[in-house]
């Protein structure tokens, strides 16, 4: 059944759906992309469609599909509060009713200040409000799952950058973009602590591993990332190396940020996630690593192939 199943992705339009839908595609997939607004890319079926509305949330899956819910909704505690916990029922509901299997693209909020590197196995222990959303409505999924209503599972990636991160990725926004502008990139945080980051590229190809595989449901999963972590001081001499300047950037501190939140409300809404950039932020993602025989895209590489494309954007 799922080597002939079309793949749906719930939210399309985010970091995520380029990646995995060229990557299902070039694997002879069938693909349609949900999204309130209509996203598209060759290749695949566009349907609009919010996941708000439990009917139509229904109508865009189809019988015994692989579901992708791959949704970002605005950076808000209070919108996340309210709206998260529908977007997931709607589509549990939804894939419970048609017979389809769902892979949830989750973070790590919901570890909180974890103590050493995060796996599969770290305490959920949210220490933010956003994180506490994270852990509700992943409860939600797996509880579903262990009834029975349906096959699903969850993989989670740590931050992340890489080509098509744009501005969902905070060293895209910080570091490539700024440098290919010719201006002084920053870091947010704490420069000098190990902070992992997920290569997009990789979060498709694994997507499209689990998506394939039989023995993968009713677990929690985190995407190859490389390891050991990068200093974000790292981080920006391997970038700066590649746009040919001086590895200097400035250093964004938490009463930086604050300050900057009182006049845009998106910035204020990172505050409370200050700590995964003034803590070590490791990752660990042996599991998948192991059980898929994959090799996670080294930091060497990955920032080199982002560079290259953020310079060929800047012509």
């Amino acid at each position: 059944m799922l080597e002939h199943a079309r793949h749906i992705l719930l939210g399309a339009g985010g970091a995520i759906s380029a990646g995995l839908t060229r990557t299902l595609i070039g694997q002879g997939r069938s693909v349609r992309l949900v999204s309130r607004r209509g996203y598209t890319l060759p290749g695949a079926e566009s349907v609009r469609a919010d996941l708000l509305d439990a009917a139509v949330t229904a109508a865009a899956v189809e019988p015994n599909a692989i579901v992708h819910l791959v949704a970002g909704l605005p950076y808000r505690s209070d919108t996340w509060a309210e709206q998260w916990p529908k977007v997931m029922r709607n589509t549990v509901e939804a894939c419970a009713m048609r017979g389809a299997c769902l892979i949830f693209f989750d973070n790590v909020y919901m570890y909180g200040r974890a103590r050493g590197p995060m796996t599969e196995d770290t305490p959920v222990n949210p220490c933010s409000r956003k994180g506490e959303v994270r852990a509700r409505v992943a409860e939600y999924l797996l509880e579903a799952t262990r009834a029975g209503r349906l096959k699903a599972c969850i993989a989670r990636s740590a931050d992340f950058y890489g080509p098509d991160a744009g501005g969902n990725s905070v060293p895209n926004l910080l570091v490539f973009t700024p440098l290919a502008a010719g201006k002084r990139p920053a870091w947010l945080g704490n420069p000098d602590l190990p902070h992992s980051f997920t290569y997009t590229p990789d979060c498709a190809r694994a997507l499209a591993l689990l998506a394939a595989a039989d023995d993968v449901w009713g677990q929690v999963w985190h995407l190859p990332t490389a390891s050991p972590a990068l200093t974000g001081r790292e981080f920006v001499a391997h970038a700066a190396k590649q746009f040919g300047v001086p590895a200097s950037f400035t250093a964004l501190q938490p009463w930086m940020v604050w300050i900057a939140g009182l006049f845009d409300r998106t910035r204020m809404e990172a505050v409370e996630m200050m700590y995964q950039s003034t803590t070590p932020y490791r990752f660990d993602s042996t599991k998948f690593e192991r059980h898929f025989g994959f090799t996670p895209t080294p930091y060497s590489q990955g920032i080199v192939e982002t560079s290259a494309f953020y310079r060929g954007a800047a012509r």
